[in-house]
């Protein structure tokens, strides 16, 4: 059966589709695919495949995919460059838009699940959270001259938002600085808009239909696959040119390897921690996907 009949819905709108899956599901291959038999292009919907010089560790498709079918929103982000989900959604609404116009339709793929939402649901990007960086926030927050330090800076990014939130109450006062560092908008800019309108297509979510086994598998010979590919040499390279601590650059499949290259850890041990943050991670992907009633498990 091929892709495109998974499209076939009754609506009065463009029909959308959307690939999205864990990491080391197939989404790229399945994708490809889909666009081959559409006559269309890719728009990424990856957080971390934005990055410049970071190919092998995020899996970001390959000269070889690329020419099977252009990709969009890859490869064009300096890895110490804040981008943020609104970021995303701007450039990637002006490129389906763009493809629209022109009658064709694009093949939305990724496993960023906030990017996914942005632009399959009609809701503000107030709704959205970051893990990543509440995280951050969460252990600045440990200390009484952190939590001094985070309302400060809210008052600087969000003062509306600040005086409406007592220095106290640590929480909101991370939520609402989540909210500012994830879209790159004051929490009250954003409330005061309330939510989008509706979307001018219908989305449709596809993803390979894989056991969790098959998957854990597949992370586990693709990282040995990146290591001989020279992800050791990617990593290092960044390392020497950026800050360790920069949110891109804390991404699984690059943190992983500082301790190695302090000598606080032996190769051996590095790999196998890799594996297992990334099948933590899949783990944590497929919770969120499978939450979602929209998504369609895809056999091809």
């Amino acid at each position: 059966m091929k892709l495109k009949n998974y499209l076939n819905e009754s609506s009065d709108k463009p029909v959308i589709p959307f690939i999205v899956g864990p990491t080391a599901s197939g989404k790229t291959d399945m994708a490809i695919e889909l666009a081959q038999e559409l006559n269309t292009e890719i728009i990424s919907a990856d957080s971390m495949q934005i990055y410049k010089y970071m190919d092998i560790g995020t899996a970001k498709p390959t000269k070889e995919e690329q020419q099977r079918a252009k990709h969009h929103l890859i490869d064009f982000v300096e890895p110490d460059q804040n981008y943020s989900v609104a970021n995303y959604y701007k450039d990637a609404i002006t490129l389906i838009n763009k493809f629209l116009e022109q009658n064709k339709t694009p093949v939305i793929c990724g496993g960023t699940g906030l990017y996914i939402n942005a632009l399959s649901l009609p809701y503000s990007f107030s709704n959205n959270t970051n893990p990543e960086i509440r995280k951050e926030l969460e252990k600045k927050s440990l200390t009484e001259e952190g939590k001094k330090q985070l309302y400060q800076e809210l008052l600087q990014v969000d003062p509306q938002s600040a005086e409406k939130i007592h220095p106290n109450n640590i929480k909101r006062v991370i939520r609402a600085l989540e909210i500012y560092k994830s879209t790159g908008s004051p929490k009250s800019e954003l409330d005061k808009k309330g939510r989008k309108q509706e979307l001018s297509y219908t989305p449709v979510l596809l993803t390979p239909d894989l056991t969790r086994e098959t998957i854990y598998n597949r992370i586990n010979l693709r990282v040995d696959k990146m290591i001989n590919q020279g992800l050791i040499d990617e990593v290092r390279a960044l390392d020497n040119r950026y800050d360790r601590n920069l949110i891109s650059l804390q991404a699984i499949g690059y943190k992983e390897f500082f301790n190695y290259f302090d000598n606080k850890q032996t190769l051996e041990e590095t790999i196998r921690i890799l594996k297992r943050d990334t099948r933590h991670f899949a783990k944590r992907q497929l919770t969120w996907f499978r939450k979602d009633p929209r998504i369609i498990p895809v056999n091809y």
